[in-house]
């Protein structure tokens, strides 16, 4: 079984480039790979590929979930993630679309919106073989890690200081999804609670889920998805330098009610 404690990685300091929510954008992954200073060599068609990537300074990119869904390219971030955290170059938290994926994958019942309908048919494509692999590797990821001698935590949607390091359902449900109210908005989405406003915690905190034109920052918690999926940037934190880098998504892959009023 593997290992899915928060503080397996306590103890790696990096140094970390944090990337934000992927959502199959391939193609802008690997953009930003480079422009990390990733060395990327990969076989295969876009859609079909195999990489070997490294850094020749060692950094190690740290993916903080839902990479799948939305975009083009799901099966092919699933083979860059999937091939570096196995080789340990890499570090990677589930997300809840990522949790969603695994779900159909293992043939429950789903409702196929908000991208997974993409995800579905390109995988189509894929051998059983592959679909297992995808299907083990996001059931052994974390919800979320505490880094760097427990300077850092990466969380999909963030995680309120009470749930650092422990586990339970009610952890899971908010780093994955953040603390969101019972009530929907007007476009029938779970309202969003700003948890961020009220911590204090001395851990800096880097998490996605919440796709804005621009990086938020408030009270040590970095919100780093800047909707690739939508037309924005894939953005990425170099830590522990807290540097910003990111790529200009090739297209709007996916459209958003939020996305559109930000």
């Amino acid at each position: 079984m593997a290992d899915i404690s928060p503080n397996r990685f306590r103890n790696d300091c990096g140094p970390f480039d944090l990337i934000g929510d992927i959502h199959g954008c391939a193609a802008e992954t690997e953009m930003l790979l480079e422009k990390l200073g990733y060395r990327i060599e990969f076989q295969g068609p876009a859609g079909s590929r195999s990489y070997d990537i490294s850094h020749p300074q060692r950094r190690k990119p740290v993916f903080l979930g839902d990479l799948v869904d939305r975009g083009p390219r799901s099966p092919d971030v699933m083979r860059l993630v999937m091939g570096m955290v196995k080789r340990g170059d890499a570090l990677a938290v589930v997300g809840n679309h990522d949790d969603k994926f695994r779900r159909w994958l293992d043939g429950k019942t789903v409702r196929m919106t908000h991208g997974i309908e993409e995800t579905a048919e390109q995988f189509e494509r894929e051998d059983a073989a592959f679909k297992a692999e995808c299907r083990a590797f996001i059931r052994g990821l974390p919800t979320h890690l505490i880094l760097d001698e427990g300077e850092l935590l990466v969380a999909h949607a963030g995680l309120a200081e009470k749930f650092h390091g422990r586990f339970s359902g009610e952890e899971r449900s908010f780093a994955m999804f953040g603390d969101v109210a019972k009530q929907r908005d007007q476009y029938g989405l779970p309202v969003r609670l700003n948890w961020a406003a009220e911590y204090s915690g001395k851990r800096t905190v880097v998490h996605g889920h919440v796709a804005e034109p621009d990086v938020r920052e408030l009270n040590n918690v970095y919100c780093i998805d800047t909707g690739c999926c939508f037309g924005g940037h894939l953005t990425a934190m170099r830590w522990p330098e807290r540097e910003l880098v990111q790529v200009q998504a090739k297209e709007a892959y996916f459209h958003s009610p939020r996305w559109a009023q930000a």
